[in-house]
């Protein structure tokens, strides 16, 4: 009877650590989910940003000469 309360110390010490693990791997994986949507919004503010910019140059360009900006080359 001694071996049997031992075995099931050892187990649930055992599945303690598993949930412990599994518990520990549920909050990295939202944390990952977390900073991948944070940095998601933060490239798409600054590729609207740089959408903004893109179309104000091109105003500017026209204000100064009707027939400019019509062919702009762009580098990213």
């Amino acid at each position: 009877m001694a071996r049997l309360v031992i075995r099931y110390a050892r187990l649930g010490k055992g599945l303690l650590k598993m949930d412990l693990s599994i518990a520990n791997m549920a909050v990295d994986l939202q944390l990952a989910r977390t900073q991948q949507e944070w940095g998601l919004a933060v490239l798409k503010s600054a590729m609207e940003s740089e959408t903004e910019m893109a179309e104000e140059t091109l105003q500017l360009a026209e204000n100064l000469h009707p027939a400019l900006g019509h062919n702009v080359d762009v580098r990213a």
